[in-house]
């Protein structure tokens, strides 16, 4: 386990974003942003969240797009706290690469696992997608028991974790 490993989990428009951008901000740490969502495939609704986004994060963070190679983009971190906003947005674009869940899965335990030689600071942001009902699909089925596997093994690996409920951190590992 890494001292520097934070993850927040949380559902839709639950507040977590902005409680990793607050950790980051306070940690006095250098920041690297680094957004998940394939911005080639966004219509006007995510277009609109995502420059909500970029609109919060002071100037002197780096933001880095497009991006889904994680142990590459970790490496070219050093020194600096890296924020994943979000791990299910990354998911996804694994998910239509049609990768398998042991590659996904073995990816992101590498990033975990190598985040301490790499950076001071990880923190991950990542949807619960388990509370809600139990989708139609076999595909949806599918993801979101990859994302509930995902969340499992960073939290396993993380110092401290966090659920966001309407705004509110609750701490669910590493509190003090």
């Amino acid at each position: 386990m890494s001292a520097g490993i934070t993850l927040i989990l949380g559902g839709s428009r639950s507040g977590k974003s902005r409680r990793a951008e607050a950790l980051a901000a306070a940690s006095s740490l250098p920041v690297s942003y680094v957004a998940t969502c394939d911005t080639s495939l966004m219509d006007g609704e995510m277009r609109a969240r995502v420059d909500q986004h970029r609109g919060r994060r002071p100037a002197d963070w780096r933001t880095i797009e497009d991006r889904f190679d994680l142990p590459k983009v970790l490496g070219e971190q050093r020194g600096r706290l890296l924020l994943v906003d979000c791990l299910t947005l990354w998911l996804a674009w694994q998910q239509m690469q049609q990768r398998a869940e042991d590659e996904t899965l073995g990816e992101l335990d590498a990033v975990l696992g190598a985040a301490p030689q790499h950076v001071p600071e990880l923190i991950l942001v990542s949807n619960e997608l388990g509370m809600g009902i139990v989708p139609a699909s076999s595909e949806s089925r599918g993801f979101r028991d990859l994302c509930g596997r995902a969340n499992q093994l960073a939290a396993s690996r993380a110092a401290r974790v966090e659920l966001m409920i309407a705004g509110l951190p609750l701490v669910l590992k590493g509190g003090a």
